[in-house]
């Protein structure tokens, strides 16, 4: 079993083992005494986890609820938080209970905004059980719903006191999940670690699960190093949004029909081929090597829809300042820079990168 501390205001461990989710309640803080707890999880995950996390609580006396949600993007809605936040209070619940985000990347936003906001704060933790949410959603405190007019518009900064993640969950994902995280995982790669990124360019989904301990550690690792210096995002921490800008837009614009794994992959290439045809990013290599990657793991470089589709969902992007907007670009493998550029150029690079 690993552990990686990630060193914010209010500490936390993300524990990284096997078969451990039958044991969640061990790993519960022990600075507190929980009443109840409030399970979040979704219908394709509660089948298969909701009872072995549920025993283990009960085991260490709590009493558990739990409330259901449909998989997918657009559970992660105002109106499914305001019947969450309704249940809890309806339920009795204070500020000496606990939130449980048990699942994905959409789990793990909403429940964690609900914590935030319920009481004006209560206590929660995450249980990942994707590669995606493990190594990116559950670690770093950003919570989140969507609004009409874009992704993640409505949230708060909670961290949760610790995150716990079973690598067997994923023996349950199918390719297209599994390859989500894995796009995640390739944006570290480039961003900080050129061994990362070699491994997930040479290694299968098989070889990466025989190592999946390490890579989620190191992933995590990463994102625990920039968030520990730009906890409420000011600075180095954009950097984590490399390939997202152009990726939320993406998803927008497919009405969620595209996963967010499948859209930032989509979005890195994107915005890479984009700025070096202008010129923006030493070389072409730079986009090779990243497609190469994306490739080996059967994921999108480009999307269908046109470069106005996407640059006018980019417009409701949080990182867009007036007329300018702050993006990512690698200036080599494990190694990107932020760089505030005009609205004008961000439609370049978006027309360039789509094209051809």
């Amino acid at each position: 079993m690993k552990r990686v501390k990630i060193m914010v205001d209010q500490e936390y461990d993300v524990i990284i083992g096997e078969n451990i989710l039958n044991r969640s309640g061990e790993f519960m803080p022990k600075s507190k005494i929980y009443n109840k707890a409030y399970i979040i999880t979704d219908d394709n995950v509660l089948p298969i986890y909701f009872e072995s996390v549920g025993k283990s609580l009960e085991k260490i006396g709590l009493k558990v609820f739990k409330h259901i949600l449909p998989n997918g993007e657009l559970s992660k809605s105002v109106q499914a938080l305001k019947i969450i936040l309704e249940d809890m209070a309806e339920n009795g619940f204070d500020r000496e209970d606990i939130v449980i985000a048990l699942g994905g990347g959409v789990i793990g936003d909403i429940s964690g905004l609900a914590a935030a906001v319920y009481l004006r704060g209560i206590d929660y933790i995450q249980i990942p059980t994707t590669f995606l949410s493990a190594i990116d959603s559950s670690v770093g405190g950003k919570t989140a719903v969507n609004l009409e007019h874009g992704k993640n518009l409505m949230g708060a900064f909670k961290q949760p006191l610790a995150v716990i993640f079973d690598v067997v969950s994923l023996n349950t994902l199918n390719d297209e999940i599994f390859a989500d995280g894995t796009a995640e995982a390739i944006k570290y790669g480039v961003l900080k670690s050129p061994s990362l990124f070699k491994k997930l360019c040479n290694f299968s989904r098989s070889s990466l699960m025989e190592i999946m301990p390490e890579i989620v550690s190191e992933c995590v690792a990463i994102k625990g190093e920039i968030v520990s210096c730009d906890e409420f995002d000011r600075g180095e921490r954009q950097l984590l949004n490399f390939g997202h800008t152009i990726g939320h837009s993406i998803e927008k614009c497919s009405g969620y029909a595209i996963t967010h794994g499948r859209a930032v992959a989509a979005g890195m290439a994107v915005i890479t081929k984009g700025a070096a045809k202008l010129g923006l990013i030493p070389n072409f290599s730079i986009y090779d090597q990243i497609c190469e990657a994306l490739k080996r793991h059967e994921l999108p470089i480009k999307c269908d829809f046109s470069a106005c589709e996407i640059y006018n969902s980019v417009l409701s992007d949080k990182k867009r300042k007036s007329e300018n907007i702050n993006i990512v670009l690698p200036a080599e493998i494990g190694r990107c820079e932020l760089k505030k550029i005009s609205l004008e150029t961000m439609y370049s690079i978006i027309k360039e990168g789509l094209d051809g």
